[in-house]
């Protein structure tokens, strides 16, 4: 009765920290992806006021860009933003297989959209558009090569969790992992959407 009457208390101090631990985690994932927003909102912030002040310059990437590659590759980011969240929520069913699965279509889904990236880009260059073409380039190609190399990034950081999540180190009661991934891949897809809006639709 007595190592019950320690134990509980044990217990409830691990799971304490454990909580904190957390907590800290997602803290200091919101503060880098807080940093993120500002790097990006400055790139996209100059591209708009260039738009403003040169129209016809931005004819360049509507007239030769391939709206319907670009399409697809939004599609198969939002689509990996689903397989992402498939992933969490089987490992919080203690689904391990199912976290596997899931995580490795979002990282392939990530690869297929920066494969289709670059060949937008080499449809562009071909057309005479490249980074040192034109101001128009720099400005267009800056935000949206970031971007594919945060894509990249999350990519490589998705195959982690798989290898992870493959050794059996998430289960339900530890998902903390994929959690803080989770954020970060779905910060990467909103930052997709609001380029593709900015620069490919309006």
């Amino acid at each position: 009765m007595s190592e019950a009457r320690v134990d509980a208390p044990q217990a409830h101090s691990h799971d304490q920290a454990k909580a904190l631990k957390a907590d800290s985690l997602k803290f200091m994932m919101w503060l880098f992806l807080a940093s993120e927003v500002i790097l990006f909102s400055v790139l996209i912030g100059t591209y708009i006021v260039f738009r403003i002040n040169n129209p016809e310059a931005v004819h360049e990437v509507h007239e030769h860009a391939g709206i319907l590659l670009v399409t697809l590759n939004t599609f198969l980011l939002l689509t990996s933003s689903w397989t992402m969240v498939m992933g969490l929520r089987a490992i919080q069913n203690n689904d391990q297989k199912g976290l596997v699965r899931q995580i490795t279509i979002t990282a392939i889904l990530g690869l297929l959209f920066v494969a289709l990236q670059y060949v937008e880009y080499n449809q562009l260059s071909a057309a005479g558009i490249t980074i040192y073409s034109s101001e128009f380039g720099m400005r267009f190609y800056a935000p949206t090569a970031l971007h594919g190399a945060h894509v990249i990034a999350g990519a490589l950081w998705a195959f982690w969790v798989v290898r992870q999540g493959s050794r059996g180190v998430y289960n339900n009661g530890n998902y903390i992992g994929v959690e803080i991934f989770g954020l970060y891949w779905h910060f990467v897809d909103v930052v997709w959407i609001i380029l593709f809006t900015v620069i490919y639709l309006v």
